[in-house]
């Protein structure tokens, strides 16, 4: 089981962190700067709401129409009206660049470089200092890492880990399976994509419709320049390497090597060359819109698709509250041979490039820094994670927090999620990283609490994993292995620098030749190949690996 903790924060970090806490106590915030949070009357409540931006799927709302925002509202005087765009992020954020007028707050997602070449986004340093006290106790051990390299810091990631590391007992990889088609046949052990695919085409022959609709073989998701990501990636996870991004970084060496344009990039197109050709590849693939796409693995038709799971949230959700086991799905750690080590579990991990920035339009960065500060404390941290003790989670004898059967539905189901504020707040705001723990020994997120993880579990669950002689999911992996500079994929390119320009030409190739090269015919698919590489090869590869190599490499000596 994958329950063990990576303790990185040893007693005498500890130690110091809460020296500088109390450090900062003897400063004007007019905050009270301890983990389990409090305020005093120095700290204005006058109300005042600000815009909050971001990129993704979520519903337009006020912060105060839920019941999390609300609470919080009532701590600080603060409102939020939030916005979430749908689409190619680089187009919005392009048109918001050029009007020069910006919401309040911005999540950026990968256009951080942009906004920052912009000066859309102002400095925190100042502000934390001055009124930061919770930031600085989460952010302390990572301050080098979020700095740039003028000194500024200018967002807030969401991956900061307090108190050490959990590993969550039920991980996910990019390949999800149909349940019942592993119950058809036994529950047969599928570790390659070849095994994968031959799966879905027996039972596609057997049941090539159910209740009169044709059954959908496998389906990603690569309609969007955003988000084509979701089919280039899965050369790098086949060859048994975790999410860099264009990059698999060899462990002893720490080359940085493209995977586009090698054998591995080619065997995975390929492979869904062959499937198009018999009918079990959704060509929709390439041109259906997001909510289509959801739409799709929510109606039990697709019997294979690849996502990650923070994709797909609520299709999974709505499959579950469904109430049919046969008709969800299970994610698999799929490699190209038996003999390769997946790494879809991920070590303990930082993005820095990934978080929440005060825009220089912002009417009060005061204000809003002083709610995010106390947005920080233990105490709201569970609040938009567990919510309320009594209502959406309770506490059993030895103070752990669990949930009731109850509990459990609630917060497995969408619409009570939006309007509790679960799906607005869990996330994209300064926070504990996933993989957290509290003072008081709880896992930050519910599902990585080993008692909530094992309640969750339906009877479907259980059958699955008895079948599979499994005690959770996470079984299924391999254990990660410590990558010091990990993600990859966050290191930043510079707006118009050859590796800037490089990524944008090499991700323009793969977009304009995947859909020929997959729905092409058999025949024709190596010629597709062909042309794709010439025109590959024109671009400076070497060039874009021997930069990708020397970040890493820095990040390995402790410089971010």
């Amino acid at each position: 089981m994958h329950t063990k903790k990576w303790l990185q924060t040893t007693l005498a970090v500890v130690m110091a962190s809460a020296l500088l806490i109390v450090g900062c106590s003897n400063g004007n915030s007019g905050e009270k700067d301890s983990a389990s949070g409090g305020k005093n009357s120095e700290v204005s409540k006058e109300p005042v709401t600000f815009d909050y931006f971001a990129f993704g799927t979520n519903r337009d709302t006020m912060a105060s129409d839920t019941t999390i925002g609300k609470i919080l509202q009532e701590q600080t005087g603060v409102d939020w009206k939030m916005e979430f765009v749908v689409g190619d992020a680089s187009t919005k954020s392009g048109v918001m660049i050029a009007g020069g007028d910006y919401p309040d707050v911005i999540s950026p997602v990968g256009e951080l470089a942009k906004f920052l070449d912009a000066g859309a986004l102002i400095p925190l340093n100042d502000l934390i200092e001055k009124y930061g006290p919770n930031i600085k106790r989460v952010y302390g051990d990572y301050m080098n890492k979020i700095t740039n390299e003028d000194g500024n810091i200018y967002i807030l990631p969401f991956t900061a880990n307090v108190n050490g590391y959990l590993s969550p007992p039920d991980p996910t990889s990019t390949f999800w399976m149909q349940r019942r088609v592993l119950k058809e046949f036994g529950y047969p052990q599928v570790k390659t994509l070849d095994q994968y695919f031959d799966l879905i085409e027996k039972y596609q022959a057997k049941y090539p419709s159910v209740d009169g609709k044709n059954t959908i073989g496998f389906v990603t998701f690569a309609s969007t320049a955003g988000e084509f990501f979701t089919i280039t990636n899965q050369p790098m996870h086949l060859a048994g390497y975790p999410n860099e991004g264009g990059v698999m970084v060899d462990m002893e060496t720490h080359e940085a090597k493209l995977y586009q344009g090698t054998e591995d990039e080619k065997r995975w197109l390929a492979k869904l060359n062959e499937m198009n050709g018999k009918g079990l590849f959704d060509p929709e693939s390439f041109t259906a819109n997001k909510d289509q796409y959801l739409a799709k693995l929510t109606s039990g038709r697709v019997l294979g698709f690849a996502s990650y799971s923070w994709q797909i949230p609520d299709a999974t959700t709505n499959l579950r509250t469904a109430g049919n086991d046969d008709l969800r799905y299970v994610a698999l750690p799929i490699v190209y041979e038996e003999n390769i080590k997946d790494a879809y579990v991920d070590p303990p991990s930082f993005v820095n490039n990934r978080g929440l920035g005060i825009s220089v339009s912002a009417k009060d960065p005061e204000r809003i820094i002083k709610y995010w500060d106390n947005l920080l404390t233990d105490e709201n941290q569970k609040l938009v994670q567990w919510g309320e003790e009594g209502v959406t989670y309770s506490k059993n004898a030895d103070s752990r927090m669990v949930m009731t059967e109850k509990q459990l539905t609630d917060r497995n189901d969408n619409d009570f999620k939006h309007k509790y504020g679960f799906a607005y707040f869990d996330y994209e705001w300064p926070r504990y990283g996933d993989n957290s723990v509290y003072e008081d020994g709880n896992a930050h997120v519910p599902f990585n609490q080993p008692e909530v993880a094992a309640i969750n579990y339906t009877e479907g669950d259980k059958a699955l994993l008895k079948a599979y002689k499994l005690d959770t999911f996470s079984d299924l992996y391999a254990e990660p292995v410590e990558r010091p500079w990990y993600p990859a994929w966050s290191i930043e390119k510079e707006p118009g620098s050859p590796e800037q320009l490089f990524s944008q030409r090499a991700g323009d190739l793969q977009q304009k030749f995947y859909p020929r090269m997959v729905l092409a015919s058999p025949g024709e698919f190596e010629a597709d190949w062909n042309e794709y590489m010439a025109e590959y090869n024109k671009l400076d590869a070497k060039g874009y690996e021997g930069f990708m190599t020397g970040k890493v490499k820095n990040r390995i000596d402790g410089k971010w």
